[in-house]
């Protein structure tokens, strides 16, 4: 199990930095950030939702949000449990590149800010590489990443007729959530770091 902070990680923030400082000044969030992480990508029982899935689908969601740090520490994740899947996943994540959150609110007073944009879905001919499985695990995370709008029963029922388990998709969704949450903080980290003048890893000492 890692032992190692994966934010502090991605950001750079080294022990005894400006940036370690203004971290541990919310110890409850950092702490359970990890165990977030620990609990999504090092899990107990990986059954529903296998480890070379759960690494595929954090290099296609990191990619949607532009590549970062955090999408080359997932890219080489994938290529450690499940090498022969990165091709195809970079490939998805060019076919589902867009801007967002878009889609169409319930009938109401929110639906004057209806947005029209790209309907994802994995291109046929690498739906034999992926399995069907993963396909319809990328499908679902561009539809919570980028048109949350428009999720419905029946995306369930296709995650579920994909052979999904319960218990996987709450896993799946979980993960989605996650790395958004993952990838804001680590730029808004790194963000910090470049507004104090030095790089994220300087030592306050320095």
């Amino acid at each position: 199990m890692s032992t190692t902070d994966i934010i502090d990680t991605l950001a750079g923030i080294e022990p005894g930095s400006s940036l370690d400082a203004i971290r541990a000044r919310r110890a409850q969030a950092r702490e359970n950030a990890q165990k977030s992480y620990l609990a999504l990508f090092e899990p107990i029982d990986a059954s529903d939702f296998s480890i070379a899935e759960r690494a595929a689908v954090a290099l296609f969601v990191t990619g949607l949000h532009g590549e970062s740090p955090v999408t080359a520490f997932y890219r080489a994740k994938l290529a450690a449990e499940g090498a022969s899947l990165v091709e195809a996943i970079e490939a998805e994540i060019a076919r589902g590149e867009t801007s967002g959150p878009y889609g169409a609110f319930p009938a109401g007073p929110l639906s004057m800010e209806n947005k029209a944009g790209l309907i994802y879905r994995v291109a046929a001919d690498r739906k034999p590489a992926l399995g069907t499985r993963l396909a319809a695990a990328l499908e679902h995370a561009h539809l919570l990443v980028l048109r949350p709008r428009d999720a419905a029963s029946a995306d369930m029922k296709a995650l579920l007729g994909a052979g999904w388990s319960n218990t996987g998709i709450v896993a799946l969704s979980q993960l989605v959530a996650f790395l958004s949450f993952q990838v804001r903080v680590v730029a808004g980290l790194r963000t910090l770091g470049a507004s104090l003048g030095r790089p994220a890893n300087a030592a306050a000492s320095a």
